[in-house]
């Protein structure tokens, strides 16, 4: 079994789902045919606020939320409602996932998510040491649907 099935198999989707509000969508796409945007609209139809964090298309808004450039930079921005990320998604290419965990360990993140086909172990390692709940190779849509099943059954 690889660490990531078996960290998988730890992390209890209930709480990760009831106590994370907040979902930082880096790589978050404005085109409605993109899965990021699909899953990332899904989300918000969940009751969940999605922050897109896209460097392309900084300063414009996607799915009614103002995309920022960085993770630092929406953190911050957050801060001054009194609110952090909570969860950081991630629609980026495997290689590109370490500054991205080293930036949701900065800004307080606590779960680290990578897509569908998405997988960094020396990421997801660094995450957890620092605490963050890892989740790779999964999409965070299909879970939280059989999650809100659950939670109505």
């Amino acid at each position: 079994m690889q660490l990531s099935e078996r960290a998988v198999k730890e992390i209890n989707f209930q709480q990760l789902f009831g106590l994370n509000r907040t979902i930082a969508v880096v790589g978050l796409s404005a085109k409605s045919i993109r899965a990021s945007y699909e899953v990332a609209s899904a989300m918000q139809a969940y009751g969940y606020r999605i922050i897109p964090v896209n460097p392309m298309l900084a300063g414009t808004y996607i799915l009614g939320e103002y995309c920022y450039a960085t993770l630092n930079d929406a953190a911050a921005a957050l801060r001054v409602e009194g609110i952090g990320i909570d969860i950081v998604d991630c629609f980026r290419k495997s290689d590109d996932i370490p500054p991205i965990a080293d930036a949701a360990i900065a800004i307080g993140a606590k779960v680290l998510w990578m897509q569908m086909g998405i997988n960094n172990e020396s990421a997801a390692a660094k995450a957890r040491t620092a605490g963050l709940q890892v989740v790779m190779d999964r999409c965070i849509k299909v879970d939280a649907a059989i999650y809100l099943n659950r939670r109505t059954q």
